[in-house]
């Protein structure tokens, strides 16, 4: 990079006198990884206003600094491109933050006596939800029944959801107020779990089945709301998270908008609306993606089926420790031929379809519709998603690279999953679980994310779980289904260029490439070194994130 070429650059980008123009931040003494195959490694960067100017040697760089250039004095630390999450519910995991926390609970009566503890603090008539409580943590992991925690919630309605988000618990107050009762039937693609003596529900409730308390649940308010997001956007930069893709976004982007206006968004937000909504957004004639380089629409998300914890995956063969199932098919797809209908209208009128699909089954009928809706429309730019892409037959890997599928994966489920997943289906089909190096073998995109508030949303914890495919009870130290991992360097590229790819961006962010936008990440340690040792892993910290090319979080001990 030299000092001519720079100035070239910034003047053809920002079209200004390039005399005039000096960057306004520069890191040097880095260990760059730019990610960008042209240029790969250098030692610097220049940054101006929201956009990387220049790479290349510190000595050259720190010539173009100005007076009142900001530098940065990296110590050699390791710099890559702002992580990109392609999977979270930001708004979700924003509220989950000030929520009851059951994520970690022992024991059934510890998860009681959190509920009962936050409850005192609840006002009578209120709602208390989130949760993301785990079973499988428990002795023979038995659910949890309404009975648990009825004594302390008499006149507080409780729906608290498993941390994968396919089924809850609803106290008796919260039944009651959606109406559920033992005559109440199953919907198409849920189900109510009943005491199989007295046919009464037990309180929980499966994938569809958790509508019926989730519609009498009173909305949040759009100043509850811009709390939330001020939370998650801060939360994501303290994790070097600089972009999601909002699988439950929709809603929420005047949310957004006004976090942008107030000068207090930190995050590029995707936001993405449910599948069966598909003509709201074709009404108007809008195609995928549309809105800025901060916030964006066009994207659509559907239900294949539910999840392995929750044993609503949908696979061709019945679960190992529930022969008396194969899972649910998600409610989208009944009738029989809706999936496909929508994916096909939706796709003919421009927009981007991604497909939520665990079980082997549901992976196989999203392919097939997705190859049908190709076929039929015509060739184009449609970068097709299955979400999660979790359990597949192997046979049906080289299908996601021949329709150009991209797998939109969550390498920590890898870690948390692994503890547990071959009590649901056995050793044979886990072959095809998290099939990392299988999908990058066959030439698939694949772009990673967290699924956050379902898994923590920090990237660090991800790319260690696909790099050492470790599980999180330390019962497989050299890797649960091992032959699938992969390196630390493809695992950062799925959580940046591939996920800047997965939502059509990979042309403004990425990568460390001079014209793209200015986010970027330092971190405390190289994870991309061959000799950095993964036991070490938990002691990574980010240092310094970088959005919009300013400085938006700045730790203040990143050696602890």
């Amino acid at each position: 990079m030299t000092l001519v070429f720079a100035s070239m650059l910034l003047s053809a980008t920002f079209g200004t006198d390039a005399q005039s123009l000096k960057p306004t931040l520069v890191i040097i003494n880095a260990n760059l990884h730019t990610l960008d195959t042209n240029r790969p490694r250098a030692e610097a960067v220049a940054i101006y206003a929201n956009r990387i100017a220049a790479v290349g040697p510190t000595a050259e760089i720190r010539k173009l600094a100005a007076l009142d250039t900001r530098i940065i004095d990296a110590a050699g630390r390791l710099i890559i491109p702002g992580f990109n999450d392609a999977h979270v519910h930001f708004l979700s995991g924003g509220f989950q933050l000030s929520n009851v926390d059951l994520r970690d609970a022992r024991t059934p009566a510890e998860f009681a006596e959190r509920i009962k503890d936050f409850a005192q603090n609840v006002p009578r008539g209120g709602w208390i939800t989130g949760g993301t409580w785990d079973h499988e943590r428990w002795p023979g992991a038995p659910l949890p029944t309404k009975n648990l925690i009825d004594a302390a919630t008499p006149e507080t309605a409780v729906f608290v959801n498993r941390l994968d988000g396919h089924m809850a618990l609803a106290n008796s107050y919260a039944l009651k107020v959606a109406g559920v009762t033992r005559e109440t039937k199953d919907p198409p693609g849920g189900l109510i779990v009943r005491d199989p003596q007295t046919g009464e529900p037990t309180g929980i409730l499966k994938d569809a089945a958790m509508t019926f308390v989730n519609r009498v649940i009173p909305p949040k308010s759009f100043e509850e709301k811009l709390a939330a997001a001020r939370a998650a956007t801060d939360h994501a930069a303290s994790l070097g998270v600089t972009s999601v893709q909002d699988m439950s976004g929709s809603n929420d982007v005047a949310v957004y908008q006004e976090l942008l206006r107030r000068g207090q968004l930190k995050t590029r937000v995707y936001a993405v609306a449910p599948l069966p909504s598909w003509d709201q957004l074709a009404k108007v004639g809008l195609h995928a993606p549309f809105g800025d380089d901060s916030v964006r629409i066009g994207g659509l998300k559907g239900f294949a089926d539910g999840s392995l914890g929750s044993s609503t995956a949908y696979f061709f063969e019945p679960y190992n420790d529930a022969p008396n199932t194969h899972g649910l098919p998600g409610d989208q797809m009944f009738p029989e031929g809706a999936m496909l209908r929508r994916v096909q209208e939706a796709d003919r009128a421009g927009l981007h379809v991604m497909v939520h699909a665990i079980g082997d089954r549901a992976n196989h009928e999203m392919l097939t519709i997705f190859e049908q809706v190709t076929q039929t429309n015509g060739p184009r730019d449609r970068r097709f998603r299955i979400e999660h892409a979790q359990h597949l037959r192997l046979a049906d890997v080289a299908r996601f690279a021949k329709a150009r599928v991209i797998a939109s994966m969550q390498p920590y489920h890898a870690a948390d999953d692994g503890r547990w997943a071959e009590k649901r289906i056995g050793p044979e089909r886990a072959k095809g679980t998290y099939a990392f190096r299988s999908l990058l073998g066959a030439g698939v995109a694949l772009a990673f994310g967290s699924d956050w508030p379902v898994a923590p949303l920090d990237p660090l914890q991800g790319i260690a779980a696909a790099v050492t495919r470790q599980t999180l009870d330390g019962k497989h130290p050299n890797g649960w289904v091992r032959e699938q991992k992969i390196t630390a360097e493809e695992t950062v590229r799925a959580f940046t260029a591939g996920a800047a790819y997965a939502e059509f961006s990979e042309n403004t962010k990425g990568t460390i490439t001079p014209g793209k936008l200015a986010d970027v990440v330092i971190l405390s340690h190289d994870i991309l070194s061959p000799s950095f040792d993964w036991a070490n892993s938990g002691r990574v910290r980010v240092v310094t994130t970088i959005f919009d090319g300013r400085v938006v979080y700045q730790a203040n001990d990143p050696s602890r």
